[in-house]
């Protein structure tokens, strides 16, 4: 249901998802712990963050003289420019300034700029803050904003899922460092996995244990039991993970993998230790690992393996081949597996790819079954699409 309501939120264009200060801090310590100078006199923008309600702005600034920053940037999206709309309310932190405008409030993004000593208690940190509007309303693609991008060293922020892509592309455009958030999905995205593919993009430490909490303004009513606490006004999502091009140490740690044969007799998955082997593709070269941790160690040829994998990724150990079902002209197959499932009753339909072309005149639907669509194909077979899956290879 949490990954159902991430799409809806890119639906609705519910982007105010609010990053917990924990996960913010977790993550930035790891890039610190790899390299303690890595944000040392650097400027750090948070483009599509908004200092009275979030705490990327609040992180950085307390942290400022600790990271040894040059200066911090951050900057919001005016409130009438937000496809998803919820009442809004100026705090006191921006109408007790002698330059508040009630009208530009609603209609200018801000700008908050941290660099020196505005209190005089020889420190800096959020109690130095200083603000004024933008000429625009703060969207990240406005020339206003993109002259703040190429300004900057390092671009951190939680950005709208809705733009995701967008988002990276405009990242990639500056050839700036960055930590950004995004959904795990996004991986599978032929503008997002050619990035990954060529080292370009990588995913970051992580939320812990995998569950991402965010405060959110939307109605209860838009999220299920258990995915929402009214509590903490906090929902939990487990599709969301940290994409970066910064070093951390977790990226470099390879995983620790039993042989084949250690599989067949410990592996806690029935479908590898029931079996007791490693099914083959039809058409293309490489066995079908289901689970990152089946993954054999001692196996020398391309394995299909989870896109969770990438979370455990070491690029020292394994080298990417490419990703299945990733579009029609990908390198790779839609790679196919074939089985004899005869209680399975033909149902009429023709299967159709991705574009809705007809893959195969003679593929007809046999039905539906974990996730999978089995059908016959011209030989007479019964075949069925696998899960996507990343193509991965030992490095020697």
């Amino acid at each position: 249901m949490a990954n159902t309501n991430l799409a809806n939120a890119k639906t609705a264009k519910n982007d105010e998802f609010y990053t917990q200060y924990a996960d913010i801090q977790k993550e930035i310590n790891a890039y610190l712990d790899y390299n303690p100078d890595v944000f040392r006199d650097k400027t750090v923008l948070l483009p599509c963050d908004d200092p009275e309600w979030s705490n990327f702005t609040k992180f950085f600034a307390q942290n400022f003289e600790l990271l040894g920053l040059k200066k911090l940037i951050s900057t919001s999206y005016a409130p009438e420019s937000k496809k998803y709309k919820m009442p809004y309310q100026p705090t006191l932190f921006e109408t007790s300034q002698p330059y508040f405008n009630p009208d530009k409030s609603k209609t200018n993004g801000k700008i908050f700029v941290l660099e020196r000593d505005v209190t005089g208690d020889n420190r800096i940190d959020i109690n130095d803050l200083e603000w004024q509007y933008l000429e625009g309303d703060g969207d990240f693609r406005s020339k206003e904003i993109r002259k703040l991008r190429d300004e900057a060293d390092i671009i951190v922020t939680n950005p709208p899922f809705s733009l995701f892509r967008e988002f990276v592309a405009w990242l990639m455009d500056s050839g700036k460092h960055f930590v950004i958030i995004g959904g795990m999905n996004a991986i599978t995205n032929k503008e997002i996995f050619p990035l990954i593919e060529e080292n370009k993009m990588w995913m970051g430490n992580g939320f812990q244990n995998g569950n991402a909490y965010f405060r959110v303004e939307a109605p209860r009513e838009s999220y299920a039991d258990g995915v929402f606490d009214e509590n903490t006004n906090l929902v939990k999502f487990r599709n969301c993970c940290w994409y970066t091009n910064i070093d951390h140490g977790r990226r470099h740690q390879p995983l620790k993998l039993m042989t084949m044969a250690e599989n067949y007799k410990h592996s806690k998955h029935k479908e590898i230790k029931e079996r007791k082997e490693y099914l083959h593709y039809d058409n293309y070269e490489a066995i079908d690992v289901p689970f990152t941790d089946a993954i054999p160690s001692d196996y020398e040829g391309a394995m299909g393996v989870p896109i969770s994998f990438l979370d455990k990724y070491c690029p020292e150990q394994f080298e990417i081949l490419g990703l299945t079902q990733f579009g029609c002209h990908d390198k790779l197959p839609d790679i196919r597996r074939y089985n004899d499932y005869k209680e399975y009753l033909v149902l009429g339909d023709i299967e159709t790819g991705s574009s809705g072309a007809k893959t195969n005149e003679n593929a007809v639907i046999l039905g539906k079954g974990n996730k999978k669509t089995y059908y016959k194909n011209a030989e007479g077979r019964i075949v069925h699409s696998e899960y996507k899956r990343l193509l991965i290879r030992k490095k020697q």
